[in-house]
């Protein structure tokens, strides 16, 4: 997988089949990572968060810093693409 392929599929996000086709894309992005070494900065290639407490503690952090994605905006209407989102921040959100 391309780096973009999953900043792509992101913004693809618009139902219910193209969040699960994101979802798919960001497990295998997990798991391409996981092969990776663990830099200095506690980054596993694009994953700033290696536990699933701390992936799910850095989307919330990012849903609430950013209300949701309001800012910088804009704040996505549908809720599929507001959820890739938030699932998307909790990989990299510090």
């Amino acid at each position: 997988m391309t780096k973009d392929t999953l900043s792509l599929a992101l913004q693809a996000v618009v139902d219910e089949p193209s969040f699960l086709r994101f979802v798919g894309l960001l497990a295998e992005d997990r798991a391409i990572s996981e092969a990776t070494t663990l830099s200095r900065d506690g980054h596993q290639g694009e994953w700033a968060n290696q536990t699933i407490q701390d992936f799910l503690l850095a989307a919330k952090s990012w849903a609430e810093d950013s209300d949701f994605g309001a800012r910088p905006g804009p704040k996505p209407e549908n809720q599929w693409a507001r959820m890739a989102m938030f699932l998307w921040a909790g990989r990299g959100y510090e």
